[in-house]
C-alpha cells in the first residue's frame, strides 16, 4: 500500500515537472527546447553511459548561464556602450581629419618643391606653351608690336626723305605720291610683319628656342622666389615677366632671311613678356621658402596621423576606409579650390595685359601637375577603400568574396580534368600563401612609391596587375591549407 503511494507520489512529481518544463520551454523560446533535446535521447538508442550523463550536466549549465546573460542584457549592452565612447574614437577621429586636412597642402608643398628643384619637370611643365595656339596669338601680337614701334619712325623717316629728295629732283608728282600713300607704305610693312612674325613663333626653330630660354629661365625663376632677382624673369610693376629679347631676335632674322630687309636696321629691343600677377609676391616668396622646407615633413607628417588614426581607432578596418575616403575627399575639395582660383585668376588679369584665352591656359599649363597629382592621390584613396571593404564581414563582401573563390575553383577544376598539375610548386604555395600575398602587395608599392610621376593610368595598371598576382596565388596555391568540415546528423554520434 505505501509502495502503490509512494509510486503515485513520484508520478505526480513528474507530471508536474513536466508540465513546468513544457511551460518553462513555451517562454523560454529556444533555449529551453535546446535544453529538453539534450535531456531526452533519441528514440531507440541504448541508456547513456556516465561519459554521456556528464555530457549532459555540462551542455544543461552552459545553457543556464545563456540564459543569465539574456536576462541581463541591458547592463550588457550599457556596458558595451560604455567601451565604444572610450577615447579612441576622439583621438582616431583627430588623428584622421588632421592628415586629410595636411594632405592639400603636401601636394602644393611637392609640386612646389618639383618645379624649382628639377629642370626637366619644369620645361615639361611649360614647353607645351608654345604648342598652344591662344598664346602663340599672344606671343605674335607683343612680338609685332614691338618691332613695329621701332620700324615705324624708320619707315617715316625714310619715306618723308625720298619723298624731299624727289621734291629737289623736280619731281614733284612722284614726290607727293610717296607722302600721300606713306599710311599705306607703312601698313602694308607691318601686315607683312605681323605675318612673318606669326609663322616664325609657330615654326619648330621658335619651339626649340622657346624649349632654350625656359631652361635658362628656371635658375631666373628661383631667384625671384627666393627673392634674389635677376635673370631672364623678373618682376616689374608688380608682374612676373619673361624676358623674349631673344625671341624678338629671332624673329628679326626671320624677317631679314625672308625678304624684309628693313628688319636688319631694327636695333636690340629688351621687351618682356607677362607671365602672371606678383601683388602679393613678397607674401608667396615667404610661403614657397616654408613650403620648401617642409616638402619632406608634410608627406611623412600626412602619412603618419593617417596611420596612427587607423591604429588608435577600435576598428582598424572601419577607420581605414574612413581614412582613405577622407583623403580623396580632401584631394576634392583641392580641385575645386584650384577651380575657384582660376576663376579669380583670370578675372583679375586685365585683357590689355594678358588675353584671357592666353591667360587660361597659361594657368592650366601651370597647375596641370598638381591636378595630375591630386588625381592620382584621389584614385589611390578609392581603391584602398574599395580594398577594406571586401576584405571584410559585411555580406556584399562575403558574397564577392565566394564569387571570386567559386570562379578560381571551376578554372583550377577544369585545369585538373585536363591533366594539369601544380605539383610541389602548387603545394610550396598553398602553404606559403599569406606571405606571398602581403609580398604581391609590397612589390605594386614599392613600384607606385618609385615609379616617379605616377599617373591615374599607372595606378589602375598596378591594380590590376595586384589583383592578377593574387589570383594567380590563389590559382596555384589550391586547397592547400583547408581542413575538411564534417556536418553530423541531429542525434547522432561523432565517430
Amino acid at each position: 500500500m505505501s509502495a502503490g503511494r509512494a509510486g503515485r507520489k513520484v508520478l505526480s512529481t513528474r507530471s508536474a515537472g513536466a508540465g513546468a518544463g513544457t511551460a518553462g520551454a513555451r517562454a523560454n523560446g529556444g533555449s529551453e527546447q535546446l535544453s529538453s533535446d539534450i535531456g531526452e535521447p533519441p528514440q531507440g538508442q541504448e541508456k547513456v553511459g556516465e561519459d554521456e550523463h556528464s555530457e549532459l550536466q555540462r551542455l544543461r549549465a552552459e545553457v543556464s548561464q545563456l540564459r543569465a546573460k539574456g536576462d541581463s542584457g541591458g547592463g550588457s549592452q550599457g556596458a558595451a556602450r560604455r567601451r565604444r565612447l572610450s577615447w579612441r574614437v576622439p583621438v582616431a577621429l583627430l588623428l584622421i581629419i588632421f592628415g586629410c586636412a595636411l594632405a592639400p597642402i603636401s601636394v602644393i608643398g611637392v609640386w612646389t618643391a618639383n618645379q624649382v628643384s628639377n629642370t626637366d619637370r619644369y620645361v615639361a611643365n611649360f614647353s607645351p606653351l608654345i604648342s598652344d595656339p591662344a598664346i602663340q596669338s599672344a606671343l605674335s601680337a607683343r612680338i609685332t608690336t614691338e618691332i613695329q614701334n621701332a620700324l615705324d619712325p624708320r619707315v617715316k623717316s625714310a619715306t618723308d626723305a625720298a619723298a624731299a629728295e624727289l621734291q629737289k629732283a623736280n619731281l614733284p608728282r612722284l614726290s607727293g605720291l610717296i607722302t600721300t600713300f606713306s599710311g599705306q607704305i607703312s601698313d602694308g610693312l607691318n601686315s607683312a610683319v605681323a605675318t612673318g612674325v606669326s609663322r616664325a613663333v609657330a615654326s619648330p626653330a621658335m619651339a626649340t628656342l622657346w624649349t632654350q630660354l625656359l631652361r635658362l629661365s628656371h635658375q631666373a625663376m628661383v631667384r625671384v622666389l627666393s627673392g634674389q632677382g635677376g635673370g631672364a624673369i623678373s618682376v616689374v610693376n608688380d608682374q612676373v615677366v619673361l624676358n623674349i629679347g631673344p625671341i624678338i631676335a629671332k624673329a628679326k632674322d626671320y624677317l631679314v632671311t625672308h625678304g624684309v630687309a628693313i628688319a636688319a636696321s631694327i636695333p636690340a629691343i629688351n621687351a618682356t613678356f607677362p607671365l602672371f600677377e606678383a601683388k602679393n609676391l613678397s607674401k608667396a616668396q615667404q610661403g614657397y621658402r616654408l613650403i620648401n622646407t617642409l616638402k619632406w615633413v608634410l608627406p611623412l607628417l600626412v602619412l603618419v596621423l593617417l596611420a596612427a588614426g587607423v591604429y588608435v581607432a577600435r576598428s582598424h578596418r572601419r577607420a581605414l576606409i574612413g581614412a582613405a575616403l577622407g583623403l580623396s575627399a580632401s584631394m576634392l575639395l583641392l580641385g575645386i579650390a584650384l577651380a575657384l582660383a582660376r576663376s579669380i585668376y583670370l578675372n583679375s588679369v586685365p585683357q590689355s595685359t594678358l588675353p584671357s584665352d592666353a591667360a587660361a591656359a597659361l594657368y592650366d599649363t601651370l597647375i596641370r601637375f598638381i591636378r595630375q597629382g591630386l588625381r592620382v592621390i584621389l584614385v589611390v584613396g578609392l581603391v584602398i577603400a574599395v580594398a577594406a571593404f571586401f576584405v571584410g564581414p559585411s555580406a556584399a563582401a562575403v558574397r564577392s568574396r565566394r564569387a571570386v573563390t567559386s570562379g578560381i575553383d571551376w578554372v583550377r577544376t577544369r585545369g585538373e580534368h585536363a591533366g594539369v598539375r601544380t605539383g610541389p610548386v602548387g603545394e610550396w604555395t598553398g602553404a606559403h600563401k599569406t606571405i606571398l600575398r602581403v609580398a604581391a602587395v609590397a612589390l605594386v608599392g614599392v613600384i607606385f612609391v618609385f615609379w616617379g610621376q605616377p599617373s591615374v593610368a599607372v595606378v589602375i595598371w598596378l591594380v590590376v596587375l595586384l589583383l592578377v598576382l593574387l589570383g594567380l596565388i590563389e590559382l596555384i596555391g589550391g586547397r592547400s591549407g583547408r581542413k575538411p568540415v564534417t556536418v553530423y546528423a541531429r542525434g547522432g554520434r561523432r565517430p
